[in-house]
């Protein structure tokens, strides 16, 4: 029997809190599922929501599938009512799609005071829309939506649903989880119980699991392992409550633990760049921390493990990362011994091994500054200027030498909080004075220095604060504490790069970080600071501009 991955991102995945899409938005994640490899992917309720009919009627000339069956959402009849004057059926043969799933009640408890009616009645409502639909040309598949605890409740009832359901040609028979209590041990009694009950292939049945008990991956995979051949998820996990199963997650423990080649070939290595690309639509960030996809899911901190490591990387990591698109990342931290530091400096393109001793001040030197609050774990680009510096052809040279800088803060009469900088600096052998606004003294500071340096380094214009953070240090308090800056910066192509700085003042701590953020992306990332040699003669006070362009940092 043929395996189906069965997306619903586009409808339950969108019940998430906070979470809206736009038309464009469910046609690019539709596209991304599609390249991602899923059979069938579930775009919304047509009739019911007006976005969902606009989604599918442009999917039908917008949207080219390669790999997905698109499917419309909806429920059975109403009680009461003919199937074929029931209007929101009529919406869903309208919407065109090959496939349609619908949502049916399956516990007896929720039959009579939800929908207001019997358990005969409910059983008719399914058998009726699933053969008008099956005979109107559309696939089917069935919801049954609280299944579990209706089971448990009222088993005769739910074994009726399903039977009913497969009876009129449902395609599958999905078993929800719709409140997410469900332990993988409970999912696997019910599917066996059902199963000898009907005296039917389990491979008839699909799973949807809600995550309200963080099992939802976990009980998909036992159903799966019970027999299931059908199984339903969204990307990330997105979902109302705690959300849904990660089809991710689902999808690569199909593949990769149990063997199971549920996607096309080639499709799964697609999975970390259609994770992030899907988070970013949604504007939500991606989770660092995400099985397979996030970017620490690979990531190795204590120096034992690197040691291991250094050896064969899949004594510590459980899957080759590049099978899913990922890439494994060694952490740098006070924790760190040589072979940290010496993969962690290959993986930036600097090989340590032939130089202990570089190697040796590299170890010592993170240990130093990471005991004084300093982090490289999440700033590789300061921890390759570390490493830069430390080897006998040195690091690049700084894009400008400072002589002092000034940050004012002033909280006007209207209650308008402006802040300036003035940056004096040398540049190239010139003496540079350089004064910007912002609406903060970092974003200021950044304006001034931007300033005095566009003059020499016109690329600086691409470059662009993308994210800043402050942290207070553990073990510090009040406002003498001692701050740590991570800076997060881009390039306008694609590529950023992030930098730290600790001080107890915290728009020093900034600074630090500013500063290599800049030479970073001037000397290691543009190449660009063997510059022409200093001009001769007494350098010039030049004031560079009067007020920067203040940004929204």
């Amino acid at each position: 029997m043929t395996f189906q991955v069965y997306d619903t991102t586009l409808r339950d995945g969108a019940q998430r809190e906070g979470l809206t899409y736009s038309v464009v938005d469910k046609l690019a994640v539709a596209r991304l599922l599609d390249e991602f490899g899923v059979g069938f992917i579930e775009g919304g309720w047509p009739g019911a929501v007006p976005k969902d009919t606009e989604f599918f009627r442009r999917a039908r000339t917008e949207l080219d599938l390669r790999h997905g069956v698109l499917v419309a959402f909806g429920a059975t009849r109403k009680a009461g009512v003919a199937v074929a004057d029931d209007p929101q059926v009529r919406g869903l043969l309208d919407a065109q799609t090959p496939a349609v799933a619908l949502v049916a009640k399956a516990d007896t408890r929720h039959v009579e005071r939800a929908l207001r009616t019997t358990g005969a009645e409910n059983l008719a409502m399914i058998h009726d829309t699933v053969s008008h639909l099956v005979g109107e040309g559309r696939r089917v598949f069935v919801d049954g939506e609280h299944f579990f605890d209706g089971y448990r409740h009222d088993p005769a009832h739910g074994a009726a649903v399903v039977q009913t359901a497969l009876a009129a040609g449902a395609e599958r028979m999905v078993l929800c989880d719709t409140n997410g209590g469900m332990l993988p041990s409970q999912v696997t009694a019910v599917i066996a119980d059902l199963t000898d009950r009907l005296g039917i292939d389990a491979g008839l049945l699909g799973m949807h699991a809600q995550n309200d008990t963080a099992c939802a991956v976990a009980n998909t995979v036992a159903a799966v392992e019970a027999g299931v051949r059908h199984v339903q998820g969204t990307a990330n996990g997105y979902g109302e409550r705690p959300g849904n199963a990660d089809l991710f997650a689902v999808v690569a423990n199909l593949e990769l633990k149990l063997g199971m080649p549920v996607l096309p070939e080639g499709c799964l290595a697609q999975m970390v760049r259609a994770s992030h690309a899907i988070a970013e639509i949604a504007n939500i960030a991606p989770d660092t921390h995400q099985a397979y996809v996030g970017a620490a899911a690979f990531a190795h901190k204590a120096g034992l493990h690197a040691s291991a490591i250094k050896v064969d990387p899949l004594l510590y990591n459980h899957v080759d990362p590049s099978v899913v698109g990922n890439d494994m990342r060694i952490l740098v931290t006070e924790m760190a011994g040589r072979a940290s530091v010496e993969l962690k400096s290959r993986e930036l393109g600097l090989d340590l091994a032939g130089r202990p001793e570089a190697l040796t001040r590299v170890t010592n030197r993170v240990k130093e500054l990471e005991a004084g609050g300093w982090s490289f774990e999440a700033a590789d680009a300061s921890f390759e200027l570390l490493v830069r510096s430390e080897l006998p052809e040195g690091g690049p040279a700084r894009p400008f030498t400072l002589e002092s800088y000034r940050v004012l803060v002033e909280h006007r009469e209207d209650g308008a909080v402006v802040s300036e900088a003035t940056v004096k600096i040398r540049v190239r052998g010139e003496r540079v004075i350089a004064t910007a606004e912002g609406n903060g003294p970092v974003n200021a500071l950044d304006e001034a220095l931007r300033v005095g340096l566009a003059r020499h380094y016109p690329q600086l214009r691409d470059f662009e604060l993308a994210d800043y953070k402050v942290r207070i240090l553990e073990g510090s308090h009040g406002t003498g504490a001692v701050t740590r800056v991570l800076l997060e910066t881009a390039d306008g192509g694609g590529r950023d790069w992030t930098t730290v700085g600790v001080h107890p003042n915290v728009v020093e701590a900034s600074w630090h970080a500013l500063v290599d953020a800049l030479t970073y992306g001037l000397g290691v990332r543009k190449g660009t600071l063997s510059t022409p040699p200093v001009e001769e003669g007494p350098p010039a006070d030049t004031p560079a501009g009067a007020h920067g362009t203040p940004g929204g940092r």
